[in-house]
């Protein structure tokens, strides 16, 4: 689906990969519906959207809350009338520690947003996106989502869900005109453990260890995915890692667990 002239609700678009799609999907000249739970972000995204702000909406919204994500489907409906696409990109992370001791509040906010969050904005659209001449549902994944990440199991968990969620729905609405793409992020140059509102522990992932890592700029991540989306792929694999990463995976399950687990230990919470 070319998004030129589209209406497109984006999740998490206050930051990150989030907002650097909202950016891209303006500056190609689409109507944007941006939806975070800080306001503070929103309004940060909004002044760099620049020229571009007077197509963009912003809503403050806690999408795992079913009740609030119904009325701003209808909000949204009110203000542009109509929706041509949705982006579920809203994410957290956990701590990284292990299951044994990762406390199961932690357990169940990362499952609300992560999974529960997206089928929420999925059940309350499809109806609108079904009465489109064309439509498309995207949904963020992760690299963990197909490869078992030590520490991160409850997040690659929630995001396993969006990658069979996804498929799932690409094979129900194969017949219809809405398409559905799943993204894989890799390693991305954002923030996302500071905008997890999760304790961290100290000695684990932070931004100072993205140095050691090759991450890709979210302004490329979002490209990849707005080209992705564009040309109705249904899974889009971003940056070289997640590339690589899947096709080592395919062919040794075992070599690749054990390849993560070995660059992850370091950085794993007892």
């Amino acid at each position: 689906m070319k998004v030129h002239n589209k209406t497109i609700i984006v999740t998490g678009g206050g930051n990150g990969i989030g907002r650097e799609i909202v950016l891209a999907l303006l500056s190609k000249g689409a109507k944007v519906a941006a939806v975070d739970i800080r306001e503070d972000f929103l309004i940060e995204t909004q002044k760099l959207a620049g020229r571009h702000a007077s197509k963009l909406s912003l809503h403050v919204l806690n999408i795992s809350d079913k009740a609030a994500v119904d009325l701003f489907a209808k909000e949204v409906i009110q203000i542009h009338k109509a929706v041509d696409g949705l982006i579920n990109n809203a994410g957290i992370i956990q701590p990284f520690v292990k299951i044994a001791n990762l406390d199961l509040g932690t357990i169940e906010k990362v499952m609300n947003v992560n999974f529960y969050g997206s089928l929420h904005m999925i059940k309350a659209f499809l109806p609108h996106l079904l009465k489109r001449q064309e439509a498309h549902i995207l949904n963020v994944s992760s690299m963990g989502g197909f490869l078992p990440v030590p520490g991160q199991s409850i997040y690659g968990a929630s995001k396993a869900a969006i990658k069979l969620l996804s498929e799932a729905l690409y094979a129900e609405l194969l017949y219809t005109k809405v398409n559905v793409s799943v993204v894989f992020p890799g390693a991305i140059g954002t923030n996302i453990s500071e905008n997890s509102d999760v304790t961290i522990p100290s000695g684990t992932i932070t931004d100072a260890d993205k140095s050691k890592i090759k991450v890709l700029p979210p302004q490329e991540a979002a490209e990849a995915i707005i080209r992705g989306m564009e040309k109705n792929k249904s899974m889009i694999y971003v940056g070289r890692d997640s590339k690589l990463m899947n096709i080592i995976y395919r062919i040794s399950p075992g070599y690749a667990t054990r390849l993560i687990s070995k660059k992850m230990k370091s950085l794993l919470s007892d």
